[in-house]
């Protein structure tokens, strides 16, 4: 079944996938140059399926039905995060339906320009704990994480330990962030895999916390990291809460996988509308219809 046979039979107008990659041509083929050597570190291959070109990368989103996305920008060292700030603005700016997404590290400068990008309209912030390698509770970020609070703008945060754990993975570290700013909007990426019921314990703990389903349930993530049937049906409990993301291009498989991985699942016609469109809208909107 094609992702576009999906999102019409749920009578959709589309998907919206709050997880995707799109950043400056340089960083691009590093972060992909990192996946091609992942056999020496996970013991198996993850080839890219879908290049490393931009321009197709957009026209394939659309083409699949994307009707909202993101730039998935992070920063792994001081001074990066505020020059990747300024290119997603220009692409933004430049591609309909993709909506203003920005990052931030911690260093002197990172109130400034969180506040900086709030102002511009950023919708959504991503923070990746595992390859930044930093600690989310350093003092440094706290005016930053209550800012975005405050803002009710959601952060979409790679703080699971796969698919190699860092310093800072797992539940406790963005535990003690929630813990200072509950009000704070945390979606988990990667439904955080491997340690998914911890996450999802986290959820349940603080209202603003959600999960995206980057990755999580395809063939690939399942021979690796699997979803444990017995935490199967609490996602039918977190409906209004979990968001299809695709980690598209970065993705070792066709992005109907994705797809086809939510719908295997079998939680219903009314899950998947959420999960593929109605959750995501509430993000980014008024970036989708």
């Amino acid at each position: 079944m094609s992702v576009e046979e999906v999102w019409r039979g749920l009578g959709l107008p589309g998907i919206v996938d709050v997880h995707t990659h799109f950043m400056p041509q340089r960083v691009l083929d590093k972060v992909q140059a990192y996946f091609a050597g992942a056999e020496a570190y996970l013991g198996f291959p993850w080839p890219i399926a879908h290049g490393n070109d931009p321009d197709d990368h957009v026209k394939r989103l659309r083409e699949f039905g994307v009707v909202a996305f993101t730039s998935m920008i992070y920063a792994h060292k001081p001074g990066m995060a505020a020059w990747l700030n300024a290119w997603a603005r220009e692409f933004a700016a430049a591609t309909p339906g993709c909506a203003l997404t920005a990052t931030f590290f911690p260093e002197e400068s990172a109130a400034d320009y969180v506040r900086e990008a709030l102002e511009s309209g950023a919708r959504v912030f991503k923070a990746h704990l595992q390859v930044g390698e930093y600690d989310p509770r350093d003092p440094l970020l706290d005016d930053v994480w209550g800012m975005i609070a405050d803002a009710g703008a959601p952060v979409v945060t790679h703080c699971g330990s796969g698919p190699v754990p860092g310093r800072f993975t797992g539940p406790g570290p963005i535990t003690g962030v929630l813990e200072r700013h509950p009000r704070l909007r945390v979606v988990v990426a990667h439904m955080g895999l491997p340690e998914y019921g911890a996450f999802l314990d986290l959820a349940g703990r603080f209202p603003g916390v959600g999960l995206d389903t980057t990755m999580a349930f395809t063939e690939f993530t399942e021979q690796a990291w699997p979803f444990p049937p017995s935490d199967r049906s609490r996602l039918l409990d977190y409906e209004d809460r979990i968001l299809f993301g695709s980690d598209f291009p970065n993705i070792p498989y066709a992005y109907a996988e994705a797809v086809g991985a939510l719908v295997r699942l079998d939680l219903g016609d009314d899950w998947l509308r959420a999960v593929l469109y109605g959750n995501g809208v509430q993000i980014l909107r008024p970036m989708a219809p």
